[in-house]
Parts: structure tokens; sequence; C-alpha cells
């Protein structure tokens, strides 16, 4: 059995509105997020971690089409507690579990599906491409100090996909060492265990200011 874990539970502080509630193609961002999960055949059953400010919302989606939602359950004050609350959620059936930002609306089904695969035999997968920009390192007065090397730096998407007894192992010794984690890469780092890229090639940008809704527009309309 295969779960979805749907972060999205953040405050939208640098967008100055809900940006999870702004319209793209006509639906909203977190609406077509939980639709490339839905319409995916490997995913069994999607928990969403949230606001309490979208619980009604997403009723109202699970109620027109969206059946594999199975919990909605409010998000922690930092994003791996919203995680570790959705990894206690999950289904005791569950041995895959994927976990997404709901802010990334663009994923694809097909994307998804290679993700879960790949976990199915290297145990810990991140969604991810190669970086291909040139990087600096800038002062706090924005001068230019120095480059960094690009050679072999990846850019961390979502979803990420393990099987859940690693995640939860990982999730426990963040809490219990009071680390800090933005992703879960890094929580199964803390463990030791090796995580491996799943190259996507399709857009999958993270929504956070709102030049980044303009952007999706351009990869949907």
């Amino acid at each position: 059995m295969t779960s979805a874990i749907i972060v999205a539970a953040g405050s939208s502080k640098r967008m100055g509105f809900n940006k999870l509630l702004a319209p793209l193609a006509g639906e909203p961002v977190l609406r077509r997020a939980l639709g490339a999960f839905q319409s995916c055949v490997g995913i069994d059953e999607i928990i969403v971690v949230t606001s309490e400010a979208l619980r009604m919302e997403i009723g109202a989606w699970k109620a027109d089409g969206l059946d594999k939602i199975i919990k909605v359950i409010p998000g922690g004050a930092e994003r791996h507690l919203s995680v570790h609350a959705g990894l206690l959620a999950l289904n005791p059936a569950c041995d895959i579990v994927a976990v997404h930002d709901g802010a990334r609306p663009l994923i694809s089904v097909s994307q998804i599906t290679r993700c879960i695969e790949a976990a199915k035999t290297q145990n810990a997968v991140a969604c991810a491409r190669p970086m291909a920009e040139t990087l600096k390192r800038c002062g706090p007065d924005g001068r230019i100090t120095e480059s960094i090397d690009r050679a072999n730096a990846w850019i961390m998407e979502t979803p990420q996909v393990f099987r859940r007894d690693l995640l939860l192992r990982a999730y426990a010794a963040v809490i219990r060492d009071g680390a800090h984690v933005t992703d879960e890469v890094s929580a199964v780092q803390h463990l030791g265990e090796p995580v491996f890229a799943v190259e996507n090639a399709e857009p999958n940008p993270k929504i956070t200011f709102p030049a980044d809704i303009a952007l999706a527009r351009r990869f949907v309309d």
C-alpha cells in the first residue's frame, strides 16, 4: 500500500494571501496538486496536513471527486512537525509513503509513479533536477564573494518517497534529537541512510512568491 502525505500547513507570509487557494488554470493551487495524486494509480490513500482555514475547502474537494483523501489533520508549527503528524496518521498497511508540498501544483502523474517505483528498490528517493545555473555566494550587503561549484549539485523537489518504516525511524530521531530539517531527505540522512535522486524533466516549481503563480500559468495555459 502506498500513501501520500500532502503538506499544506504553511502560513503564506511571503505571498500576503493564501497561495494554496490561488487560481491556476481554473482551479486552486492545492486542488491541482491533490488531483495529480488522486489520478495516480500507484497512490492508495491521501492524508492532507493543513491549517484549520482550509479544512472545509478540502472537505468539499473530497466530496467532489478527491475520494482518496482519507484524513485531513492539523499541521505543526514547523514543516517537520507537520510531516511527523502525517506519518502517525498513516494506515497501518502502508509500506511506501510519498511526501509532497501542496504548493507544487505542476507535479505530473508520471513523475509520481517513477518516484514510487524507484522507492520500492532503493528505499529512499527524492524528485530532483540537476543544477544548470551558475551559482555565487553573496555577503550581507549583496556583494558577490565567491563562486559555488555546481558539479553534481541537484535541486531537491517533491514528492520524496520512502519505505514507511525508514521514514518513521528518521522522524523519530529528528524529534528525539531536536534536529531542524527542511525536507525528508535531510531527515533520512540524519540517520546516516542513503537517499537517491529521481530526475524530473518536467516543470515542478514551488509557489512561494506572487511571480511564481504567473510562471506556473505559463506551463498550463
